[in-house]
C-alpha cells in the first residue's frame, strides 16, 4: 500500500491519541462514527465503525495494556487486543450523566478508566465491570487526564482559568478516594499535559543518544550541531518548542523542573529558527486554525523527532525530524518531512471520478460531500493530497472534473453547476438550470477543437435519448478564483438540445473510462474519431459512440462508432475504455467478459463465486495503450492485464496479475475506486481511501503462474509488467517461429534459428542477446527468396570441401541437439523457463521437418511439425487436449503428400496405429484417397485385433463391418473360443443381412447394447443391419466420436455418401457456426463440393453464413475464431479452383480489407508486429471487374481477377445442366462404388498366418 487515508479527523481535543504498546509504535483517532488504529504512517491495523452512534467524541490508549476506550455522548466502547483481530470488542459502559458536553477519557493504573462529562467517574474494566469512584461536578469537564503514575488527576472546565488537580487518597476498589486543589492560570486553559516523572521526559535524551551512535556518519556542519546539543543534553534539561504560522521556531530549555527543593528555574535558549514552514492552513473560520501536537520518539528509529500534528481543518501530518537538522542554526530546508497525511472524508464514500489525465480526482459521499485530490510526484514517489472540500445540499446526479480537479461541475436535478476548487474551499462560479425529457443518465465531457480552448462542451443524455449540451468558460489559469466579473468569468450556457435518434432499449449511457488526454475533434467524422459514450441495452448491444459540433449551427451531430452484440441479457453493470475495450457484467454480478470493440470479438470470460459479486469496473492503460482493468468486488480488487493472444496453444488473453483485499483493513465494503494516470489504484471503502502502489511482487503466485521471463523475483512497475506480457516477441520465440511456419517462411526459421545457435555459443547468463540474432529487420517482410542450403555437400565448391570453419546454413539434427544442449543450460533473459522448453522442442521439430522438407510440401510441413510438437508437449504437460486441433487436420487436408505423412505417422506410433492415435493426428479426417483411406483404416482394424493378448474379435466389429468385411469378422470369431459370446455370435454372423428377418435380429442386438452401454459394438450391430445412419449416430451422440462418425461414413460409402453430406450439414456445420470454429467449417464445406463457401467462411464468421437452430455461443464470438493462419490458407485457396475463386469474388473488396487489417492486428496482438508489416504490405487484393458479369452464375473469368497471369487455376465448376435440374436437383449423384466381401479363405492372408 502506497498511502491510506482513514478518514477526517474530528476536531476535538481528544480524538487523537499515540502510544508505545510493546515494540509497535500506535496511533487511534477518530473519524465520525468510526475509530481508526493505525502501527505505522501507512499501516492500517483495524478500523471500528459504530453504526449505532452518529459520531464518537474522545479517544483514551492505554500504554500499558494496549487497551483502548473510545466514547459518544452516550456509550463508552472498551476494546482490547485480542490475537490478529487487535481490537475485538470487550466490554461497553453506558454514560450515566444527561448533559450533552464532549466526555473525557483517560486510563489510569492497570484497568483503570476514568471518564469525565458532568461527573467524574473511576471505571474499572476487568471482567468484573464496575463503578469505583464518581463525583459530582458543577459545571461540566472539558479535560480530565490521569497522571502518568496514575496518583492525579487533573480537571478543567470549559472556559476555565482554574486547573483542579485530584489527589488520589487510596488505591483499593472499596475505598478509592480523591481530594483535591486548585491551579491558577493567568488565562483561559486550552490543555493539559503531565510530565513523566517517572522517568523524565526522555525523547530528546533518547534522541541524542541515538545520534552518538551514528556520529561517524555525519557531515562536518552535522557534527557541530551535535556538539552544540551534546552540551546541552548534559543540563538535562526539559525542551519546550514555540512555533507560530510564518515559519519561526523558539527551542527553549528548562532546567530543575521537577526538582523537590525549591529553585529558581533556569530558561535558556536553544535555538531559533525562521525557515520551518509548516502546512498550516489559511482557512478564514478560527477554529480550523487550531493546531494539537503529539510528540514521541520510538525506539531504534534513525529519526530523531516524531510529531503528529492536529490540524483542526481536518488533517492529521506524521512528521519526523533529526535533531541534528531541526536545531541547525544555517538556514536549509526540509527540517521536517512529511511521513503521511491522513484525512479524508467522514462519511461513506459513494463515487470516485477522476480527469481524463488521472492527475487528479474527487471522492463524493452520500451526504453530497466531494473531496478534490490530486497527484504530487515527490522524491519518495506519487502522493495523492487533498486540494479542495466541496459541500452542497442538493443531490448530485453526475460529476465531472475539468482542468485538472482547478474546476468541477455537477449535474442536479434541474440544474448545471460550475465550482471553483482552486482554494481549499470549492465556490460555485455559475450555474445554468435546465429542463430534460426523462432522467439524466450521464454528464460527458465533448471533444474540443484543441487543447488550448478557452471553452468546454459538455452533454447529457436521458433515459429518454434525449440531450442537452452546455458550453463551459473557464477562468483563466493565473486568474484568482475571487477576481471581479469581466470577460473572463467563468459561466455556463446551453448551446442546444438534441436527440439521439436511436429508437431502443437503452438501459445506461456512460461517458468512456478516459485513457490519455481529453478527446479531441477528429478532422474526419467516421468510425475513427475518437469515443466519448458507450450505451448498453437490455439485450446487451454495445455501442460505442462520437460527437462532433457545429458551433455555428449551435448543433451536434452524434455518430455510433462500432456496435457489439454481445448477448448477454440484462448486463448489470458496463464499462468501455477510450481504446474501444469494453468489459460487461452479467444480471447475476457474478460473470464478466471483455470484448475488442473494433472486431466486435470476445477476449475473456470469467465466472466468480456467487458470493463475490462484481459491482465495479475500472479501465487504466500504459502509455503504449496496453488495457488494465480492474474489477471490484465487496472486500477485495482484482486487477486483470492483457496479454498476447496465443492461438497455437490457446492461451489466455486477459489473466489476473494482482489482488487486492481490504478487509484486513475495514469491515466497510468497497463504495468505488478508479486509477491515477500514474499507475496507482485508489480504492474507497467506507469513509476511508487506499492509496496502492503500482509496483507488483515478481514473486506473486499470479505472476509467477504467468511465465514471464523474470528470473530474479524482485519488484516491477505495473506498466512494464503489462508491456512485458503484451509487447514485441524476439524472433527466436517458439510463437514467432510458429507463426512464421504457418505463413510459409521456412527459410526464415531457419536462418532464425542458426542465427540464435551462433548467437548463444558465447553468451553466458547475465549478457544482453539480440531479438533479431542479427538479422535485418527486412528480411521478415521483403518477398526474397533466400536459398536454403540442404547439404553441405550440393552448395560447396571442392575447395570449400576443406573449409571447417562454414556454419551450418539448414537447422540439421546435429546442430537442434547442440541448441537444446545449450538452451538447457543458458537462462535466456527474454524467455520464460516454459518458453525455453517449447523453444527447444521447436527447434526439434523444425530439424525433424527439415530432414523430409524435400519430399513433401508446405502444407505437410506444417502439419507435421505441428503434429509433432503436440507430441512432445503432450509428454511434458499433461493438460495438452488429447487430440491435434482442426487447423492442423485443414493443412493436411490440402497437402498433396498425404502419402508420406501416413507413413510418417504409422513410424511415430511404431507400426501399431489404434483408432485412438488415428483420431489424435486427425488422419481420417485429412486422407483424400478414399481407397488409401480404406486400406489404413483396414491396418487400424488389425492393430484393433491384436492390440490385448487374446485377441479379442469384438474390439475390431466396428471397423470391419465399415469396411463391409463380414467375413473377415466371422473367421476371427471362429478362433475366439475362449469368448462366452462366440457361439451365438458366430452363428448370427453366417446368416444373410439381406433378409428383412435378420436385418431386424441385428437390430435387435444392437438397441440391447445399447442399453448396455456397450456403444461401440452397438455401432456395429447396426452396420450388420446395413444401418450406416444409426452407426453415425451412435458415434456422433453416444461416443461423442465426430472422427469415428465421419471415417466409418467414408469407409463404408464413400465420400459422396447422403448420409456423410448429412453429418456434415445437420451436426458439424452448425456445430462449427456454435463454437466459431472456421477451421471445421472450411473443411466441411470443402468435403460437401461447396468449395466457395469453404473460401467465404475463413472470412465471415460461421454462423453468418451457416443457419443454426441454437443460438451461437460465446466461444463463436471469440478472438480464437478469428486465427491469423486463416489469411493464409485463404491466400492458399482463393485462386486455386475457380469455385473458390467464384467464392472469394463474391468478397467485397471492403470486407476483404477489413479481414486483413484484421489478421495484422491480431498478429500484433500476438507480438509479432514484423509479421503485421509483412501481411499488409505484400498483400495482393483481386481486380475487381469494370463491368458486371452478364450472368450472376456464370464463373468468374481469372483472367481479370488474378493480378498473375501465370496462375494456374482448376476448373471444378459442375457441367451445366438443364433448367429441370437447377431447378429440382443438384444433378445426377455418380454412381456408388460397390464393394464385393472377401472370401473366408483370405482370412489367412490377412493376419500373416
Amino acid at each position: 500500500m502506497r498511502a491510506v487515508f482513514p478518514g477526517r479527523p474530528r476536531a476535538r481535543l481528544q480524538t487523537v491519541c499515540t502510544a508505545q504498546w510493546k515494540d509497535q509504535r500506535l496511533v487511534t483517532y477518530i473519524s465520525g462514527n468510526a475509530l481508526n488504529i493505525l502501527t505505522g504512517p501507512h499501516t492500517l491495523a483495524q478500523t471500528i465503525y459504530h453504526d449505532e452512534s452518529a459520531a464518537l467524541e474522545s479517544v483514551a490508549l492505554s500504554e500499558g495494556t494496549g487497551k483502548i476506550a473510545a466514547c459518544d455522548l452516550r456509550v463508552v466502547y472498551v476494546y482490547r487486543p485480542y490475537g490478529q483481530d487487535e481490537g475485538a470488542l470487550k466490554s461497553t459502559y453506558k454514560i450515566t450523566s444527561e448533559t450533552q458536553s464532549t466526555p473525557a477519557l483517560s486510563w489510569g493504573s492497570a484497568d483503570e478508566l476514568l471518564l469525565g462529562a458532568s461527573s467524574l467517574q473511576l471505571l474499572q474494566t476487568t471482567e468484573d465491570e464496575s463503578v469505583i469512584w464518581t463525583r459530582k461536578l458543577p459545571k461540566p469537564v472539558k479535560i480530565a487526564e490521569f497522571s502518568p503514575d496514575a496518583d492525579l488527576i487533573a480537571s478543567v472546565g470549559f472556559h476555565d482559568l482554574l486547573i483542579k488537580i485530584w489527589r488520589r487518597q487510596s488505591f483499593g476498589f472499596e475505598d478509592t478516594g480523591f481530594d483535591f486543589t486548585y491551579l491558577s492560570h493567568p488565562s483561559t486553559v486550552s490543555s493539559v499535559r503531565w510530565r513523566d516523572s517517572r522517568n523524565g521526559d526522555r525523547d530528546f535524551d533518547l534522541s541524542t543518544e541515538q545520534t552518538l551512535q551514528r556520529s561517524q556518519s555525519l557531515s562536518d556542519l552535522e557534527q557541530h550541531t551535535l556538539e552544540h546539543l551534546s552540551e546541552i543534553a548534559k543540563r538535562n534539561p526539559e525542551l519546550c518548542i514555540v512555533l507560530d504560522a510564518e515559519g519561526h521556531m523558539s527551542a527553549w530549555g528548562l532546567e530543575s523542573v521537577g526538582c523537590k527543593v525549591k529553585t529558581t528555574t533556569n530558561v535558556f535558549n536553544v535555538a531559533h529558527i525562521k525557515d520551518l514552514r509548516l502546512a498550516f492552513t489559511s482557512s478564514q473560520h478560527a477554529y480550523e486554525r487550531r493546531v494539537q501536537f503529539l510528540t514521541f520518539c520510538n525506539p531504534g528509529s534513525d529519526a530523531a523527532l516524531n510529531v503528529l500534528v492536529h490540524h483542526f481543518d481536518g488533517r492529521l501530518q506524521w512528521l519526523e525530524a533529526k535533531f541534528t537538522e531541526l536545531f541547525d542554526p544555517s538556514p536549509r530546508d526540509n527540517r521536517v518531512r512529511t511521513r503521511a497525511l491522513w484525512t479524508g472524508h467522514e462519511s461513506t464514500i459513494k463515487k470516485i471520478i477522476r480527469s481524463a489525465t488521472g492527475r487528479s480526482l474527487i471522492s463524493r459521499t452520500e451526504d453530497n460531500e466531494g473531496l478534490i485530490w490530486k497527484q504530487q510526484n515527490t522524491k519518495t514517489g506519487t502522493a495523492l493530497v487533498r486540494a479542495s472540500t466541496l459541500t452542497c445540499s442538493e443531490h448530485i446526479h453526475r460529476t465531472c472534473l475539468l482542468r485538472e480537479g482547478d474546476f468541477v461541475v455537477n449535474l442536479y436535478h434541474g440544474r448545471l453547476a460550475l465550482w471553483s476548487a482552486r482554494s481549499s474551499r470549492a465556490v460555485m462560479v455559475a450555474s445554468c438550470d435546465y429542463e430534460l425529457v426523462g432522467r439524466p443518465l450521464c454528464l460527458i465531457i465533448l471533444p474540443e477543437p484543441s487543447f488550448t480552448s478557452p471553452y468546454i462542451h459538455l452533454a447529457t443524455i436521458s433515459s429518454a435519448m434525449h440531450g442537452i449540451v452546455w458550453k463551459v468558460l473557464l477562468a483563466p489559469k493565473d486568474q484568482d478564483s475571487s477576481a471581479q466579473e469581466g470577460n473572463d468569468t467563468p459561466s455556463v450556457e446551453q448551446v442546444c438540445k438534441f436527440e439521439t435518434g436511436l429508437q431502443d432499449d437503452v438501459t445506461f449511457v456512460l461517458p468512456v473510462d478516459p485513457a490519455g488526454l481529453p478527446p479531441l475533434t477528429s478532422e474526419f467524422f467516421d468510425a475513427f474519431a475518437k469515443d466519448v459514450a458507450v450505451s448498453y441495452t437490455d439485450r446487451g448491444v454495445l455501442r460505442t459512440w462520437t460527437a462532433a459540433l457545429d458551433m455555428e449551427k449551435s448543433s451536434i451531430k452524434w455518430l455510433i462508432t462500432s456496435t457489439v452484440e454481445t448477448s448477454i441479457l440484462r448486463p448489470s453493470l458496463a464499462s468501455t475504455s477510450s481504446i474501444r475495450k469494453s468489459a460487461i457484467v452479467d444480471s447475476a454480478k457474478t460473470g464478466l467478459t471483455v470484448w475488442d470493440m473494433r472486431s466486435g470479438q470476445l477476449e475473456h470470460e470469467a465466472r466468480y463465486e456467487p458470493q463475490d459479486q462484481i459491482q465495479d469496473l475500472d479501465w487504466s492503460s500504459t502509455p503504449d495503450d496496453q488495457s488494465i482493468l480492474a474489477v471490484g468486488f465487496p472486500h477485495k480488487v482484482i486487477v486483470l492485464a492483457q496479454m498476447r493472444f496465443d492461438y497455437l496453444s490457446t492461451g489466455p488473453a486477459w489473466a489476473p496479475i494482482r489482488e487486492i483485499r481490504i478487509k484486513e483493513s475495514t469491515p466497510r465494503t468497497i463504495g468505488d475506486s478508479t486509477w491515477l494516470g500514474s499507475g496507482h489504484l485508489v480504492i474507497g471503502a467506507g469513509n476511508q481511501l487506499f492509496l496502492y502502489d503500482k509496483d507488483v511482487t515478481a514473486s506473486d503466485q499470479m505472476i509467477t503462474d504467468l511465465s514471464l521471463p523474470v528470473h530474479e523475483h524482485k519488484a516491477m512497475d505495473l506498466f512494464k509488467l503489462v508491456t512485458l506480457l503484451n509487447g514485441p516477441l524476439p524472433v527466436f520465440h517458439p510463437q514467432f517461429l510458429g507463426q512464421c511456419i504457418l505463413a510459409g517462411k521456412a527459410s526464415l526459421v531457419q536462418r532464425i534459428v542458426v542465427g540464435l545457435h551462433k548467437a548463444l555459443k558465447f553468451f553466458s547468463t547475465g549478457d544482453d542477446l539480440d531479438s533479431f540474432v542479427s538479422l535485418a529487420p527486412e528480411e521478415f517482410y521483403t518477398q526474397r527468396e533466400f536459398i536454403i542450403n540442404v547439404s553441405k555437400k550440393e552448395m560447396r565448391s571442392s575447395y570449400a570441401d576443406f573449409n571447417d570453419d562454414e556454419e551450418d546454413e539448414t537447422v540439421t539434427e546435429l546442430l537442434a541437439a547442440q541448441l537444446n544442449e545449450t538452451l538447457a543450460k543458458v537462462a535466456i533473459p527474454q524467455l520464460s523457463n516454459h518458453e525455453q522448453m517449447l523453444l527447444a522442442n521447436t527447434v526439434e521439430c523444425v530439424a525433424t521437418a527439415e530432414k523430409h522438407r524435400r519430399s513433401m510440401d508446405d502444407n505437410a510441413m506444417r502439419y507435421l511439425l505441428f503434429f509433432r510438437q503436440h507430441m512432445l508437449q503432450k509428454g511434458q504437460v499433461p493438460k495438452v487436449g488429447i487430440n491435434i486441433t482442426w487447423r492442423e487436420i485443414v493443412w493436411a487436408f490440402h497437402s498433396g503428400s498425404q502419402d508420406i505423412l501416413v507413413d510418417l505417422i504409422s513410424k511415430h506410433f511404431q507400426g501399431k496405429l489404434l483408432w485412438v492415435n488415428a483420431r489424435e493426428s486427425g488422419m481420417f479426417m485429412w486422407m483424400s484417397d478414399v481407397t488409401a483411406l480404406r486400406a489404413q483404416f483396414e491396418v487400424i482394424a488389425r492393430n484393433e485385433y491384436t492390440k490385448t493378448e487374446e485377441k479379442n474379435p469384438v474390439d475390431c466389429s466396428l471397423y470391419y463391418l465399415a469396411l463391409k468385411k463380414k467375413n473377415v469378422l466371422t473367421g476371427l470369431w471362429r478362433m475366439a473360443a475362449w469368448n462366452r459370446e462366440q457361439s451365438a455370435t458366430q452363428k448370427l454372423l453366417l446368416n444373410n443381412f439381406q433378409d428383412p428377418r435378420w436385418k431386424t435380429a441385428a437390430l435387435k442386438n444392437a438397441y440391447a447394447l445399447l442399453g448396455r452401454h456397450r456403444f461401440e459394438y452397438a455401432a456395429s450391430f447396426f452396420l450388420l443391419a446395413g444401418n450406416l445412419q444409426a452407426a453415425v449416430d451412435v458415434c456422433v451422440n453416444q461416443l461423442n466420436d465426430l472422427q469415428l462418425a465421419v471415417a466409418i461414413a467414408r469407409v463404408h460409402d464413400g465420400d459422396e455418401s447422403p448420409i456423410l453430406h448429412a453429418l456434415l450439414e445437420d451436426k458439424v456445420l452448425p456445430q462449427a457456426a456454435f463454437d466459431g470454429n472456421r477451421w471445421l467449417a472450411t473443411w466441411a464445406f470443402w468435403m460437401l463440393g461447396r468449395r466457395d463457401m469453404a473460401v467465404r467462411v475463413l472470412i465471415s464468421p460461421v454462423y453468418t453464413l451457416v443457419e443454426t437452430p441454437e443460438v451461437p455461443n460465446l466461444r463463436s464470438r471469440s478472438y480464437l475464431s478469428s486465427d491469423p493462419a486463416l489469411v493464409v490458407l485463404y491466400k492458399q485457396l482463393r485462386d486455386k479452383t475457380l469455385q473458390t475463386l467464384k467464392g472469394a469474388s463474391k468478397i467485397s473488396p471492403r470486407v476483404e480489407w477489413e479481414f486483413v487489417i484484421q489478421n495484422a492486428r491480431l498478429y500484433d496482438r500476438m507480438g509479432c508486429d514484423l509479421l503485421a508489416l509483412d501481411l499488409v504490405r505484400n498483400w495482393e487484393f483481386l481486380v475487381q471487374p469494370k463491368e458486371p458479369p452478364p450472368d450472376k452464375d456464370a464463373p468468374p473469368d481469372p483472367r481479370k481477377l488474378l493480378r498473375r497471369r501465370s496462375s494456374l487455376v482448376v476448373d471444378d465448376l459442375p457441367s451445366p445442366r438443364s433448367p429441370l435440374e437447377k431447378r429440382f436437383s443438384f444433378g445426377k449423384p455418380p454412381p456408388k462404388p460397390v464393394f464385393e466381401e472377401p472370401t473366408a479363405s483370405s482370412l489367412l492372408d490377412n493376419f500373416g498366418f
